[in-house]
Order: structure tokens, then C-alpha cells, then sequence
């Protein structure tokens, strides 16, 4: 996959109004990052391009799934995603990508490459901690979760609250419940 070639939108030929684009994201789309945390990669991002005479409104939407190890149990699983960036490109006297939610291009310039946007989306919008949905709701059967149920204590251990204490807190107690 060229990243360069396939994600460059050639803008000066557009008309004003709202233009649709469409991405099938795969795991090359991350090998190109050199990112490789995810196990396969199905997602589809729709991209809403609105020219406008002075500025560009990029609106970005993603969904699909990611697979992904569980944090827990090492377990591999589907995770679905969704989420969505808005862009606003302005053309300045330099380019500057400083700010997340707008981007100075230099005037002149013809085309706006949105593969750093589209790849930054996907990867803020996985949970840090990802958990199978099979631990949440105990349907799950690996051997990760079997050794821990069986390392599990077996009895509970009731705690006794010890009836000596000092007389000292008791009188200080007293102040409190006293008015």
C-alpha cells in the first residue's frame, strides 16, 4: 500500500461543496507506520471533504474491528471501534500541523495528504486496557482464567474487630458524639 499516493487528495480540482472519499484501513495501512500492535485490521473510514473558498472542512468517521490480545488473559479477540475527527485546513505563509484541530498548508499548495489524521483517529480511539468480552460477562474458558480460579483463595477469612481498644480513643469518641 502507498501511503503517499493513496491517501493525497488533490483539493484544487474540486468544486466547493462537500465531497465524499471512502478508505478500507487493513493492517498494511499500520505496517506502514510500522505499528504492529494490532493482530488484523477491518475498518472503513468515510471522509467528507466540504471546500469552501478560503478554508477546507475535513470530517472524518471510522468503524470496524481490531484484533487485538486481551490485556488480562492473552486471549486474541475482535474489537469493535468507532470515532470521528473534524478537520479545518487553512492556507497560511507555512505549513504547520501544531494544533489538532486545524492545519496551515502554504499557499499554492494542491493536495492534502490525511493518512497521519486517519492513522492517529484509529489508535486514540482503542481502550488502553482491552478486555475480552468474554471476561466481562464469564463465558470465556482459557487457561489463564482457569489457573487463576484455581489460585483463587477457596474460604473466606472473616476479620474480627477487636473489642479492646484504648480508652483513650474512647474518650475522644465521647467529643464527638457529646454536644
Amino acid at each position: 500500500m502507498n501511503i503517499e499516493k493513496d491517501f493525497l487528495i488533490p483539493f484544487v480540482g474540486l468544486k466547493q461543496g462537500k465531497h465524499q472519499f471512502d478508505y478500507q484501513i487493513d493492517k498494511k495501512f499500520f505496517e506502514a507506520f510500522d505499528f504492529d500492535e494490532y493482530n488484523d485490521v477491518a475498518i472503513k473510514v468515510d471522509l467528507v471533504l466540504d471546500k469552501k473558498s478560503t478554508m477546507l472542512e475535513l470530517a472524518f468517521k471510522h468503524k470496524g474491528t481490531i484484533n487485538v490480545p486481551c490485556d488480562l488473559t492473552g486471549e486474541d479477540f475482535d474489537l469493535l471501534i468507532k470515532g470521528k475527527l473534524n478537520l479545518i485546513v487553512k492556507f497560511g505563509d507555512a505549513f504547520n500541523n501544531e494544533n489538532d484541530e486545524w492545519l496551515v498548508l502554504p499557499h499554492g499548495e494542491f493536495q492534502v495528504n490525511v493518512a497521519q489524521y486517519i492513522y492517529e483517529m484509529i489508535v486514540l480511539s482503542v481502550p488502553s486496557k482491552r478486555v475480552h468480552p468474554g471476561v466481562k460477562d464469564g463465558t470465556l474458558q482459557s487457561e489463564a482464567i482457569n489457573k487463576l480460579n484455581e489460585l483463587a483463595p477457596k474460604e473466606q477469612v472473616e476479620q474480627k474487630e477487636e473489642e479492646n481498644t484504648d480508652p483513650r480513643w474512647d474518650k475522644l469518641k465521647q467529643l464527638l458524639t457529646d454536644k
